[in-house]
């Protein structure tokens, strides 16, 4: 018989199970423990046991029934609730990881496991030189994409054979964070603006990073495949439920990967969830603006996103010219390049962003805010799908637009007096039939009111778009990005406008070209093959004398100005309501929309939110705005937490600045983890 002076009178025999790779050695032991020893210590007492010669610094217990990690080694195991039931596994904190990423390229590295998914993020991101990794997050694919891929084995095609790009001795395999010099602002290999490549004195700069062994370039250009073949394979959503299904996987960035359910050597999306690219910098970010380019060019082709038959060609022309560079000798001899003065180029760079820092010469003396008036067409919808189109005098000032019966009459009372802060501005234009059309859907107590103004050229159109863009964030005239968001919109207005060279047509690199690689299939079946070459060549007239990142940012800039863009979708409840609506998350707002119809009913902007809670127990989320304006619903499609993050991290998102580069981890946390 053990007397109890031996083990202690309160000890107790615990089981727990070490993740070796050492076949000849046991893999479970069963130790004596009291409930007033520290993790720290409980390692200790089990590696003493396994008597196997190795470095034990990544491991770590998985309490496998409470599914959490027990990283607190000053804890007790009473503190931690450990008790003699408890399943314990002494397993590796880095594990291998599948992630494909925006550009459809999959890379094999080491991911922490233990450690919460905005902290593994941003260790990925270092590895991949990816900056700003705030913006990313990891997603899981949906069941419809999944139940496609089952399918389509059944049927008996043969699985194509993932191209694979192994990073498995990544700084973060150590357990270490990666190195800083991958990720500063001052350290980070410089890229060449025009083609997008590392400047050779700097690839040195790679040298602890697995990128070095492989081409520096292999994730800044893109080869993916875009054949309609390829498409018809892939997950496209047809309804605005679809849609919303595509966004129910977003992991819980407040927990890490094995709290959700993640194994070793899953796959999952590495994907921008928040549609605030901030400090686009083609001098670091060539990796980055290639993924988001990649994000966004699937995004048209598979229609996550709807764009006009327009719009497709330009975004078609710009990928054809894209892809002809990308393949063109001289991208991909970067190395042949002169050496770059590692000195210069970062003076260099001073001087774009001290440039690009300044704001209008038309705005700096502004002692007033400033206004528009003209004549512009105001069009009302009649009864019978009938609509007046009649003349008058508008005015813009401040955030609001007001119209007269004419030019004389404008020192009096307007006929009417329209407050666009809130609102949604959607462009209706087509260049071809010099149509200039501007949709407004202001917020009113019942719904959103529908005002159509339509502009007589491209230059009226671009000063009131802006205006209106603009006074829908809150923001006037006077604001320094007035004059650049005209700009933009006269650039995107000059690529829909083309004409066909005679020697574009006849251009031997033209003559082959495959437009249903660049075009959505529901537009390949709408036309035929040579019909839609002629005019995305068309299109490529006004775009073949970008270089590679000019076109691809000219791209990005083209799907931001989409009507649709940045919206990620959840069917939910309203409370009160018994049907289902679909809501509409944006970077400043939130949307209710109309399931059936996709039209909007009402918007709810972030600057006008007081506060917003979630009760856990009925999973309802309630926020509260100005002027005591509340709602609360229910999410059907996914959890309520994705729903409760996006919201807070787009708040978190805007408060970023260039002046302080760290980003400030616990208020993340404050404001999107939620107390469950």
């Amino acid at each position: 018989m053990i007397s109890s002076n031996e083990y202690g009178s309160n000890s107790w025999e615990l089981l727990v199970t070490v993740d070796h790779q050492h076949t000849e050695v046991q893999k479970e032991f069963l130790l004596q423990v009291t409930g007033d020893l520290h993790i720290g210590g409980l390692m200790l007492k089990l590696v003493e046991q396994i008597k196997i010669p190795q470095d034990w610094s990544d491991y770590a217990f998985w309490w496998e029934q409470k599914k959490s990690w027990l990283l607190k080694t000053h804890w007790t195991l009473d503190k931690c609730g450990v008790q003699a039931d408890a399943k314990l596994i002494f397993t590796t904190q880095h594990k291998m990881l599948r992630l494909r990423l925006p550009s459809m390229k999959t890379v094999r590295l080491k991911v922490s496991f233990s450690a919460m998914v905005f902290r593994a993020v941003s260790d990925i991101c270092r590895i991949l030189n990816i900056r700003r990794s705030e913006e990313l997050s990891l997603l899981k694919q949906s069941e419809d994409v999944l139940k496609k891929k089952k399918r389509r084995d059944k049927n008996g095609k043969e699985p194509v054979t993932e191209d694979v790009l192994n990073l498995c001795n990544s700084p973060v395999s150590s357990g270490l964070s990666g190195s800083p010099g991958l990720y500063s602002k001052t350290m980070t290999p410089t890229y060449d603006p025009t083609s997008g490549t590392p400047a050779s004195s700097t690839i040195t700069w790679f040298s602890d990073s697995p990128l070095t062994e492989q081409n520096c370039n292999i994730l800044a250009l893109s080869h993916s495949s875009s054949s309609p073949e390829t498409l018809a394979e892939m997950y496209q959503p047809r309804t605005l439920g679809d849609k919303a299904r595509l966004n129910a996987g977003w992991l819980d960035s407040s927990r890490s990967l094995m709290e959700q359910g993640i194994l070793e050597d899953d796959q999952l999306l590495l994907r921008f969830k928040y549609y605030t690219f901030f400090d686009l910098n083609p001098k670091y970010d060539a990796v980055r603006i290639n993924q988001i380019y990649e994000q966004a060019r699937w995004a048209i082709l598979l229609e996550e996103i709807d764009c006009t038959e327009e719009e497709m060609l330009i975004f078609a022309a710009l990928q054809y010219h894209i892809s002809k560079l990308q393949l063109s000798s001289e991208v991909q001899d970067f190395t042949c390049e002169s050496e770059v003065d590692e000195v210069e180029a970062a003076l260099s760079n001073l001087e774009v962003t001290l440039e690009g820092g300044k704001t209008s010469s038309a705005l700096e003396d502004i002692t007033d805010i400033p206004k528009l008036a003209d004549n512009l067409r105001l069009v009302r919808q009649r009864r019978l799908s009938l609509r007046t189109v009649k003349p008058y005098w508008f005015v813009f000032k401040d955030t609001s637009i007001s119209y007269f019966k004419n030019k004389e009459s404008a020192l009096g009372e307007p006929i009417e007096k329209l407050n666009l802060k809130g609102c949604e501005v959607v462009p209706d234009v087509n260049v071809a039939s010099k149509k200039f059309g501007i949709k407004l859907l202001i917020p009113v107590a019942d719904g959103m009111n529908e005002v159509y103004l339509r502009c007589e050229n491209e230059n009226q159109y671009a000063s009131w778009m802006a205006a209106c863009v603009l006074a829908s964030k809150g923001k006037t005239m006077a604001d320094s990005s007035y004059q650049s968001e005209v700009e933009k919109i006269l650039s995107f207005l000059k690529m829909k406008n083309w004409t066909m060279s005679p020697q574009a047509a006849c251009d031997p690199e033209n003559i082959d070209m495959k437009p249903e690689c660049f075009i959505s299939l529901r537009y390949n079946k709408k036309h035929k093959s040579k019909q839609l070459a002629a005019r995305i060549l068309e299109a490529h007239q006004n775009i073949s004398h970008m270089s590679l990142v000019q076109a691809k940012l000219h791209f990005i800039q083209a799907w931001q100005s989409l009507p649709e863009f940045g919206l990620s979708y959840y069917i939910v409840r309203f409370k009160g309501s018994k049907k289902e609506d679909v809501l509409g998350v944006s970077y400043n707002r939130l949307i209710r929309i109309d399931i059936a119809t996709g039209d909007p009913i009402t918007t709810w902007r972030f600057s006008n939110m007081k506060q917003w809670n979630v009760n856990w127990e009925i999973r309802q989320v309630a926020i509260e705005f100005d002027q005591n304006v509340s709602i609360a619903f229910t999410c059907l499609s996914a959890d309520c937490k994705i729903i409760h993050e996006y919201i807070g991290g787009y708040i978190f998102l805007s408060t970023r600045s260039k002046q302080h580069e760290m980003l400030d981890e616990d208020l993340f946390h404050k404001l999107t983890g939620g107390q469950e």
